[in-house]
């Protein structure tokens, strides 16, 4: 009888928030897929100590309920036997005498390098151990080699060949968090902080903290201050201050450094700001960063790459490292070493002269993302240019958080540019509501115009570089939204009203509504006449950014205000697990989405749903009988306490009727409850996630928008994030591109390959 396979999981370095969701996973496939898991404790310590529990088997029940949770269940503590041949020989020996010879090691590079030395040593470490007879005679022929697969699992994302570790979202939580509280003490106060936040070799952390908190200054290793840094990082603040900022918030990484080597520390910066006369706070976050509940990201991160693990560690034979990323939003392996060496590779630019050498080493979004930050960060920038345009920043559909971010970053970004940018209050329906007859009847674009018109409509109010100060945390639309659509009449009516006020193009951000608005007026620009004889073909350039708590848009895998709205959801679904503890009690939560499923399969990973009923995947009610009775059963003779059953508002049953047929036919087995969250998921302010993305997507918009300028050209289009990156999108392939009927993409990205996540760890 073939000997069932026996996968070690193990959780080594610093902790990080995910890495419980991904030793779930871990656990739930493998033993799904046939194998034995053993859990080794604290990290390598537990490979020098087997005797005192350091290795034991795990099973289902004991990875359940554990998602939510911080930290890592496993333990992890630094083991410095591990650098000694001897350590390694012990280490070993402990592996084959569990009949382990598969190892998943959950960390940063210094604790994947750990696991390749034992496989590299592995044969000849194996071989010699039973010439000894501390190991049977036929162990290598048993065990003849060691396969190694690595997960990254560092809050500093600093390996490298993977977009994101576990733990990092998690983190900039924290540090988001934190920095938002910290300015609303200190702009009372007109005091500047400096805040320093972890990243010895990496400044992912401080880069994405200032882009989405709006910090003024931020110091990264990656690239070493020049000399007289200090100067231009004062003059920065002044400049600030003159411009009417209370507060100012400088961002530093822990592994910040000058072109000279010398670190450069918090205090040395507050010692210098104080000279300046600046009131200047220290505030290290410390292992706060490393706390709390993982974010929803990291818990599905953590999910995803603990089960590609698997897939690597039930193969017939892995003779090589791998390590488990991401690429592009989906799950790759790479050569470990490879990822490591890099990774050395990046820490040692930090201390060289080289521009931007480590910042390359990195990945090009972080530098690109840097470069972001520069110029929406500053205190103002802007050039003169003999032609600015003028253009008009909207939103259309329900409010997302993120989009004040996304008007902040158009804004300062087209004013660097030296365009005039007008902000319209209450949504694209302000081109048609009230519009005066003296609109109505321009049928020629005078720019010429624009001052005059604009300015006297309370509705179109140019926006200046700082009059959108403070927005990058704020939740909500500041400059408001509109549920509308366009009917051919209405049509006329925008066009000559967007060319009275002089307006050169529009971004609009926002979500279904906004699309479909522009896609009217893509089809109907080249029709002549309404009916009245008068043309109304809208013939500038208009571009969408997707901005929808549904993640519903054609062209992008994310959409601006869908990940805090997920955080939302998880944070309320974990307090009802919490009130229901020997209860054996069964929620169904009904979340938002309209008929795409987003919502409800991220959360219900998340969350560690025992099931989720969506729209794209309907069930009748002999699925749902099925389920019913496999509840009861896990209630009876399982000591399941609680169960969850995530529900999408538009699935084939209504909650209200879902809650009367698990009531009935649960037969008093368990009791039920219905919670529907309703519009708490749209409130709140963005999450650092929602944040970057917003200025990412922003930014996009507007350097197409300044290629379709170069051209003279008129293009409708919309921008998105997609696997190699942020794309531009025609309206002209709209219509292919989403199903209508369901107000969704026709390709839903995350639909085949989480249905079957979430199914093989339930």
């Amino acid at each position: 009888m073939t000997e069932k396979l026996r996968i070690g999981v193990m959780t080594s370095g610093g902790d990080a928030p995910g890495m419980n969701a991904a030793v779930r996973a871990v656990v739930k496939s493998a033993i799904k897929g046939g194998a034995d898991v053993y859990g080794i404790y604290n990290g390598y310590v537990g490979l020098q100590h087997p005797e005192n529990g350091g290795v034991k088997e795990l099973t289902v029940g004991e990875v359940s309920g554990i998602i939510n949770l911080g930290g890592t269940i496993l333990g992890t503590a630094r083991c410095d036997a591990m650098l000694k041949p001897e350590g390694r020989r012990k280490a070993i020996s402990t592996l084959v005498h569990y009949g382990i010879d598969r190892l998943i090691c959950i960390g940063g590079d210094g604790s994947l390098t750990g696991a390749e030395n034992l496989r590299r040593e592995w044969a000849e470490t194996v071989k010699s151990l039973a010439e000894a007879g501390e190991l049977p005679a036929d162990s290598l022929k048993k065990h003849p080699f060691l396969s190694v697969i690595g997960l990254p699992g560092t809050i500093d994302n600093d390996l490298c060949g993977s977009d994101i570790t576990i733990g990092a979202d998690t983190a900039l939580h924290r540090i988001v968090d934190a920095v938002d509280a910290i300015f609303s003490t200190e702009a009372s106060h007109q005091r500047t902080f400096v805040v320093e936040v972890m990243g010895r070799h990496c400044g992912y952390l401080a880069v994405m903290t200032g882009l989405a908190t709006g910090a003024e200054w931020v110091l990264i290793p990656e690239d070493p201050c020049p000399d007289g840094w200090e100067e231009k990082m004062y003059a920065a603040l002044s400049k600030g201050r003159h411009a009417g900022k209370r507060a100012a918030i400088v961002i530093i990484a822990e592994g910040a450094r000058d072109i000279h080597g010398k670190h450069i520390s918090a205090d040395y910066v507050q010692k210098f700001l104080t000279q300046k006369g600046e009131d200047a706070r220290v505030t290290i976050l410390g292992h706060v960063q490393r706390g709390g509940s993982p974010s929803a990201y990291d818990r599905n991160l953590g999910s995803l790459l603990g089960h590609e693990a698997v897939k690597y560690a039930l193969q017939e034979k892995v003779q090589h490292s791998v390590v488990a990323v991401m690429k592009g939003n989906r799950p790759d392996a790479i050569p470990l070493m490879q990822a490591v060496e890099d990774t050395h590779k990046a820490q040692q630019a930090c201390i060289s002269e080289e521009d931007d050498g480590a910042l390359r080493l990195r990945s090009r979004s972080l530098a690109d993302t840097y470069e972001l930050f520069k110029i929406a960060n500053a205190t103002e920038l802007k050039k003169t240019i003999p032609h600015p345009k003028c253009i008009a920043i909207v939103h259309c559909g329900a409010p997302a958080p993120g989009m004040n971010m996304a008007v902040r970053t158009v804004a300062r970004l087209l004013i660097a540019q030296g365009h005039e940018v007008v902000k319209v209050q209450g949504g694209l329906a302000s081109f048609i509501q009230n519009a005066s007859a003296h609109e109505v009847g321009i049928v020629g674009h005078d720019s010429g115009l624009k001052k005059k018109i604009v300015d006297g409509d309370p509705r179109f109010e140019f926006l200046e570089w700082m009059s959108v100060t403070g927005w990058a945390c704020e939740g909500g639309a500041r400059i408001g939204t509109c549920h509308t659509s366009f009917k051919p009449s209405d049509l006329y009516v925008v066009s000559a009203s967007a060319r009275a006020k002089g307006i050169d193009a529009i971004i609009v951000i926002g979500g279904w509504e906004a699309y479909e608005c522009v896609n009217t007026l893509y089809k109907e620009r080249y029709r002549t006449n309404n009916g009245s004889g008068h043309g109304y073909h809208l013939d500038i350039p208009i571009i969408c950014v997707p901005a929808s708590i549904d993640n519903n848009l054609p062209g992008s895998e994310f959409s601006i205000g869908a990940d805090t709205a997920l955080n939302c959801i998880i944070d309320c679904v974990d307090k009802i697990k919490r009130s229901a503890v020997a209860n054996k009690r069964t929620f169904l939560i009904e979340v938002m989405g309209a008929e795409c499923g987003y919502l409800a399969q991220m959360s219900g990973l998340a969350t560690g749903a025992e099931y989720v009923y969506l729209n794209e995947e309907p069930k009748n009610a002999s699925d749902i009988l099925k389920d019913i009775e496999k509840l009861k059963k896990q209630f009876n003779e399982e000591g399941r306490t609680v169960a969850l059953v995530i529900n999408n508002e538009k699935s084939n049953y209504s909650t209200s009727v879902l809650e009367a047929i698990f009531e009935t036919e649960c037969k008093g087995d368990f009791n039920v409850r219905q919670a529907v969250l309703g519009h708490i998921q749209q409130g709140g302010d963005p999450t650092s996630f929602d944040r970057t993305l917003s200025a990412r997507l922003a930014n996009a918009a507007v350097s197409e928008l300044m290629k379709i300028f170069d051209t003279d050209g008129n293009t409708m289009g919309f921008v998105g994030l997609q696997p190699e990156g942020i794309k531009f999108f025609d309206f002209y392939d709209y219509d292919r591109m989403t199903e209508k009927t369901c107000r969704r993409p026709t390709d839903e990205w995350w639909l085949e390959d989480y249905l079957k996540l979430n199914k093989d760890l339930t």
